[in-house]
Order: structure tokens, then sequence, then C-alpha cells
């Protein structure tokens, strides 16, 4: 009998102590909201891109503190080419909106960074893919070459669209600097955000040239590269992760 107990409670000493070290278990919010904003930098048909600027809006379920799903929405003018230099003198400028889905996986979710200052600072590192629809509102466009073009003066119209809807795929990569607050919970995030935003269409500098005159065969693009706050909030969840 005395062996028995003695097996019994070593066992559990054991097991205790597998459980102790193979799991790693915290606290978290399930939800967060966002704002921020940064400069962006396009690549369309014309030849020279151009930088604007993009503030953003978003809000996020947090399956895990390390994958998230939200829905952010945008707002900015992305302008590219020049009446000057481009050599075909043109030159736009998008007061565009979007609104995207986005996934997002973070380092910690792969890691066991407790005890462990190098990976615990860098648990905040991430990257993320979404889709969405981008609404674009050209303000500002050269529909015909100037009188005093070198080539064509007076060429024109350049066809194209002032206002059109497109599909449009971000990819995310980015670092969140979290901020615990006075319980010891992570309440705030100071987050570095590099966004290249696909856009599946010619709405977004307006014009829609035949690739027999101009080329125009990649999708339209813009990066941007913005800094941002967040704030997390809603019921509290346990994460117990196994290492």
């Amino acid at each position: 009998m005395t062996f028995s107990l003695l097996k019994t409670a070593s066992l559990t000493v054991l097991f205790s102590f597998l459980v102790t070290f193979s799991f790693a278990q915290s606290n978290y919010f399930e939800w967060s909201w966002a704002l921020g904003g940064g400069a962006n930098f396009s690549k369309t048909d014309v030849v020279e891109g151009n930088w604007g600027y993009t503030t953003y809006g978003e809000i996020n379920f947090h399956f895990t503190p390390f994958i998230t799903g939200g829905i952010e929405a945008q707002y900015g003018m992305v302008q590219g080419g020049d009446i000057v230099t481009d050599p075909h003198n043109r030159q736009f400028v998008n007061k565009y909106t979007s609104a995207t889905a986005n996934l997002k996986l973070y380092l910690g979710e792969f890691v066991q960074y407790e005890r462990k200052p190098v990976l615990d600072a860098l648990k905040g590192l991430y990257a993320g893919v979404g889709i969405g629809v981008i609404n674009n509102n050209i303000t500002d466009i050269v529909r015909y070459k100037p009188s005093w073009a070198t080539i064509d003066p007076g060429y024109g119209p350049f066809p194209g669209k002032d206002k059109s809807l497109n599909l449009l795929v971000p990819i995310n990569l980015g670092f969140n600097y979290y901020i615990n607050d006075g319980y010891g919970y992570v309440r705030y995030v100071i987050n570095f955000n590099a966004q290249s935003n696909f856009t599946f269409g010619e709405g977004l500098d307006g014009y829609n040239d035949p690739s027999t005159k101009f080329k125009n065969y990649n999708p339209d693009t813009f990066n941007v590269y913005s800094i941002g706050v967040k704030y997390f909030f809603g019921g509290i969840r346990a994460y117990r992760k196994f290492f």
C-alpha cells in the first residue's frame, strides 16, 4: 500500500512537472481597434511613381493573442506622374477609400518566448494578407497632352475612368510593440506596418490605355508605410500554448 501511494504521488508530481514545462497560459482581450496613418508610394501605368498619404482604422478579433482576423478601412491620396517630366506628359491624383478583410499571423504563435528576451522582444513580428475593394476617385488627371508637349502635342483623350471600383489585395509585414496596463494585461500597442496593395483593374491611376501603345502588364500597386496605436478591449480569454 505504501509503495502504491508513493508511486501515485511520484507520477502526479512528474505529470505536474511536465505540464508546467509543456504549456504556457496567459489571458488576453478578444478585441482591439487601431488608428494610424503614414505615407504611400505608387507604381502604376505612368512611368514615375510619387508619394501620397494614407489614414486607416481597423477592428480585429483575436483568435489567440497571435492570430487575428479583422476589417480595415483606409482613406488617402495616391498620385503619380508629372505633366512636365513624364514621357507622355501624364499625371494623376486619386483620393481613394478602401475596405478589406485581413488575417495576420504573429511570430509569438510559433516560438517559445518565455524567459527568452530576444524572442520575447520579437514576438510581435507578423505577416498578413487580405482581400477587399478600393473606391477610386480621380480628382486631377491629364487626359490631353499639353500644346507644348515634345511628342504629339494635344494628343488625347487618354482613355480611362475618373470613378471606379477595383478588387484590392493587401499584403502586410509589421511589428507590434506591446504595453501592459496596471493589471499586467497587454492593453496598448504601438504598431509599425508596411503594406503592399495590389489592385486588379485600371482604376488606381485613371488610365486604361491599350497595351499595344503603352506597357501595361502588371497590377497597379501602392505601398503604405504607417505607424499606429492599438487598444485592446472586450472579454478576456485564456490562452494555453503547447510547446
